[in-house]
């Protein structure tokens, strides 16, 4: 863990390789976990959803799934930490009342925030608040008792529940236990269980008087929270290169589990902590499109609005022998599939993922192949989900996203590019401005035109096309002048007009 007044780092290791990195800035506004006093801007029945007003540049959406409904007793609980609301279809009717029968616009409601703003969306919002803790997640509006899936073992989990519910009082608000809980003792439960309300005692009187949009409750930051739902004695060890920071996780963890405080240490080396394991070079490499496998094939990786895709190639693997390349190609797809998994959680990818593994004729290949790609996303915390492989030989699979990427927190849209990542080539630039030297010709408003380009596209008139300016010259009648500009963009061009050059580009140019 590394922490700076501008930012806070967790990395995780897992067998001496990176599997995950989580960043938070004070500039990016984390909100997942915030609870906020909303105003209703509008309803919209033909969606079942509402905008809600929190006081953000955009407006949350709130889906009628999210409003509050009766929980009921379910052995799958999911273990929702600091993502705000619970998980989703559990304890709620298949059918929802109609939105605008539970709010109108202009109310005001207490909503939880549990995706962040990604992209040209707003926030995500539930009206389902839960408050975490380290052993259990309180739930104010509900009865509901469960139990995380991720604790195996009927009798453990009987046990656990039991317990629950012996600590519950009447209309004081339910709970899930958490993995970490597991072995926890009834007066820590109960204890965290008591703290957690008072907690959700001193929201409500805050919510009451404030007027909305406000905030009333903020989830812990980056750091705390992840020890606080994370660590526990499976972690071998916690490195912090922050005294501040170790001496706040210091103080928790000794007040909720001493037993693992000798786990957490302070990072004093004059090398800093990420370069010492080597998570800095590693952090690089998630930025990358392509990522070579090790038995030498590699994937692809493209992010597009509506979906990744990840495209599997066998590259220089061919097998130990040319005989079997169906083995060859299994081999390479269970390769691909190990790292997919771990890029999905490197580089924090969300939404729908669309995999183009290789064509595998053996349907006994291909269901060893989704058997192990389940398995692998099963260590994953996001929700992950994934389906049959397709007659197209594709796997397509969800992952739960709360915000935004790896990639889109530390990257911005290419100024020369527009972000699809690629540019016009200066032979395509220079017939672009042939066409528009042909427009501004008919227009018969121009007499003398000064072409301004990248010394690459001059570069290319002068080589391949030098005749191009005395044959437009003679085409459209004007006093044309190529000028090359280091300063500017490769495929990018401007016409200036006249003595005093005005730039009339926009006006001839096709947009």
């Amino acid at each position: 863990m590394s922490a700076t007044p501008q930012e806070s780092w967790v990395a995780l290791v897992e067998d001496k390789e990176l599997v995950q990195v989580m960043l938070d800035r004070p500039d990016q506004g984390r909100m997942v976990g915030d609870i906020f006093l909303g105003r209703v801007e509008a309803v919209l029945p033909g969606i079942q959803a509402a905008f809600v007003d929190i006081g953000t540049d955009k407006a949350g959406f709130l889906h009628v799934s999210d409003l509050n409904y009766e929980g009921v007793e379910d052995d799958d609980d999911e273990d929702s930490g600091n993502s705000g609301g619970r998980g989703r279809g559990r304890g709620r009717p298949d059918k929802y009342p109609p939105i605008q029968e539970h709010i109108q616009k202009g109310q005001t409601l207490l909503v939880q925030v549990t995706k962040e703003p990604i992209s040209t969306k707003g926030p995500r919002l539930t009206a389902q608040i839960s408050l975490p803790g380290r052993f259990l997640v309180y739930m104010p509006y509900s009865a509901h008792v469960g139990v995380s899936r991720k604790i195996d073992g009927r009798d453990q989990r009987s046990k656990l529940r039991k317990m629950a519910k012996q600590i519950v009082k009447p209309d004081a608000g339910g709970m899930i236990v958490r993995t970490v809980g597991e072995e926890v003792t009834k007066s820590k439960l109960e204890n965290e269980y008591n703290l957690l309300h008072q907690s959700w005692t001193k929201i409500q009187k805050r919510s009451k008087s404030q007027s909305a949009p406000a905030s009333v409750h903020r989830e812990a930051q980056l750091i705390s929270g992840v020890i606080r739902d994370l660590f526990s004695d499976k972690f071998d060890a916690v490195r912090i290169d922050s005294k501040a920071m170790y001496d706040e996780v210091a103080a928790y963890v000794q007040s909720v589990d001493p037993d693992l405080l000798d786990r957490i240490h302070l990072h004093q080396e004059e090398i800093g902590l990420f370069d010492k394991h080597g998570v800095e070079e590693e952090l690089q490499q998630a930025f990358q499109r392509t990522v070579v496998l090790k038995s030498g094939g590699h994937i692809v990786i493209e992010a597009t609005e509506a979906l990744v895709s990840i495209d599997v190639n066998t590259g220089r693997f061919t097998g130990k022998g040319k005989k079997d390349p169906e083995e060859t190609i299994l081999r390479t797809n269970l390769d691909a599939a190990h790292e997919i998994a771990k890029q999905l959680r490197l580089r924090d990818i969300g939404g729908i993922i669309v995999v183009d593994f290789i064509d595998m004729e053996s349907q006994e290949h291909r269901d060893k192949l989704i058997h192990e790609m389940r398995s692998l996303l099963g260590r994953d915390r996001a929700r992950t989900k994934a389906f049959e492989v397709s007659a197209l030989g594709l796997v397509e699979m969800t992952r739960q996203r709360t915000r935004p990427s790896l990639f889109q927190s530390l990257t911005s849209i290419c100024g020369s590019c527009g972000g699809v990542g690629r540019i016009y080539t200066p032979a395509t630039v220079v017939r672009r401005i042939e066409r528009s030297l042909k427009r501004a010709a008919l227009g018969k408003e121009e007499k003398r035109i000064v072409v301004r380009v990248h010394p690459e596209v001059a570069l290319r008139v002068i080589e391949e096309e030098p005749g191009l300016l005395k044959r437009l010259r003679k085409w459209t009648h004007l006093e044309l002048d190529l000028r090359d500009d280091p300063l500017m963009r490769q495929d990018e061009f401007r016409l200036l007009s006249g003595p005093a050059e005005t730039d009339v580009t926009d006006k001839y140019v096709a947009a």
